[in-house]
């Protein structure tokens, strides 16, 4: 066993590292190994809580339960996320069988009139939304109405996931500068306020913020000149809207789902709500809408039938998409200290946490070692696909890193928020991404692939410009 005495929200912590937390660290490169040789890793999760669990109880039977308690808690953790996506799916359903979507699109099909505004155009609009309403919410309202313009303008649905992600988990939530949620809490934890922490942010955020999303816009046309089909404007769904006839109530539906939504942005705004309460508010107006879109379109009698398959098709769609995220979150939401209580019981600690803050003890304590171990940390606390999780160690080890040598705590504090988010938010973990992916109907492995490259360049240049300012 391992002893390290550290700081963690202002007090002393002896962190110890012992066989589970070795074990744990062995099945992260496990599963990353997994994902590069390009292989399934539900497999090697399982076995890996099934290990953990062995490790932590000393008993085989409190280990196979462990297994089960941990897709439990997992489920629990995503399920405003299935649900919220099978909603939004069952209401595009039904906007399409009434032909609105393709009314809808209409104008928004004049500005995306290529893959460029459209890659452009999506990442904006996200980005404007996270800001106001946070991604969640964010990414079933432009998804539900953007996406289907961006893909018909000749932009590759991974790509258009791409933009959507980078946009809205990673320059929006991790800047936050108008709900100031992530911001609030570093401040707290490293003994600032809010303010200093967005000022301090500025610099680096602007520095990972064009980077990241040039890189991935550099790429993408790299990719258009390997793969010209996949940015060939899209036909697949011409032949359903050719045929569905446009009646009076057809446009009554493509009017009032945009106005329904901006509706939503705005009372949101009003009442400053985020988070769960920002999706509540869309996941039940789409619920609305799509009972709307059905009765429109089969009448009243036959719209009992048609809402029951339409919220069918979309639960079905959610739970293809996250059965095996369920399994992979499980072994990631260990790094949590509260889902860890959860999962393995009461004594349990988190334990990306508890390696974090190991690791933060054996640094050297110059100005490059520091930073670059703050944005490693900063990462591994991400981990766990929340990117707000480790947000309270990285200011406290702010904190602590200022007490102890000459370095801009602000800035130290907001460079760990930043690759916290980055990693965890939802760009690079395929069980953070899977919003996006499941609305553009993409693999989430595949679309952290494609943001893997982009955000590493972006983290490279933002610890080289905090090294030279911090």
């Amino acid at each position: 066993m391992f002893f390290q005495p550290n700081y963690y929200k202002g007090v002393i912590v002896l962190v110890e590292l012992n066989l589970i937390h070795f074990i744990y660290i062995i099945m992260l490169l496990v599963v990353i190994m997994t994902m590069v040789f390009k292989k399934d890793v539900v497999l090697p999760c399982i076995f890996g809580l099934f290990l953990i669990g062995l490790t932590y109880s000393g008993s085989i039977v409190k280990a196979i339960q462990i297994i089960y308690n941990s897709l439990i808690a997992a489920s629990t953790q995503l399920l405003d996320v299935i649900v919220i996506i099978s909603l939004v799916v069952a209401m595009s359903n039904a906007l399409k069988d009434v032909g609105a979507d393709d009314l809808m699109l209409t104008p928004i099909k004049k500005i995306m009139i290529n893959d460029t505004t459209a890659f452009w155009g999506l990442g904006f609009m996200m980005l404007l939304f996270s800001w106001f309403i946070w991604p969640s919410p964010a990414v079933a309202l432009i998804g539900a109405i953007m996406l289907p313009a961006a893909v018909k303008a000749g932009l590759s649905p991974i790509w258009g996931a791409v933009a959507m992600s980078l946009f809205g988990h990673g320059v929006g939530l991790s800047s936050d500068y108008f709900i100031q949620g992530a911001p609030s809490i570093v401040a707290k934890s490293a003994g600032t306020n809010t303010y200093d922490i967005i000022n301090a942010s500025l610099p680096l955020w602007l520095t990972m913020s064009i980077v990241t999303v040039t890189t991935a816009y550099i790429l993408m046309l790299r990719d258009k000149k390997k793969n010209k089909d996949l940015f060939t404007p899209s036909h697949t769904e011409e032949n359903d809207i050719v045929v569905t006839k446009k009646t009076t109530g057809s446009y009554v539906v493509a009017i009032i789902t945009p106005i329904a939504f901006i509706i939503n942005i705005i009372i949101m705004f009003k009442y400053q709500l985020k988070g769960g309460d920002a999706t509540a508010l869309v996941g039940g107006t789409a619920v609305i809408l799509m009972c709307i879109a059905s009765i429109v379109q089969h009448n009243f009698v036959n719209s009992f039938e048609k809402v029951k398959i339409y919220l069918k098709e979309g639960f079905v769609f959610g739970i293809k998409i996250f059965a095996p995220v369920i399994v992979i979150g499980a072994v990631f939401f260990l790094g949590s200290e509260e889902t860890a209580k959860v999962i393995l019981g009461e004594n349990a600690t988190g334990l990306l946490n508890d390696i974090g803050l190991y690791i933060s003890n054996k640094v050297t304590l110059m100005k490059g070692p520091v930073v670059v171990s703050q944005a490693i940390i900063g990462g591994i606390t991400g981990l766990d696909g929340s990117g707000f999780s480790g947000l309270p160690l990285v200011g406290s080890l702010a904190q602590t890193f200022s007490s102890a040598m000459t370095i801009d705590k602000n800035g130290l504090a907001a460079l760990g928020q930043l690759t916290a988010i980055w990693v965890g938010g939802g760009t690079l973990v395929p069980w953070a991404v899977i919003p996006v992916a499941a609305i553009c109907n993409v693999d989430p492995i595949e679309l952290a692939k494609k943001n893997a490259i982009p955000v590493l360049a972006g983290f490279t240049a933002t610890i080289i410009v905090a090294i030279l300012i911090l």
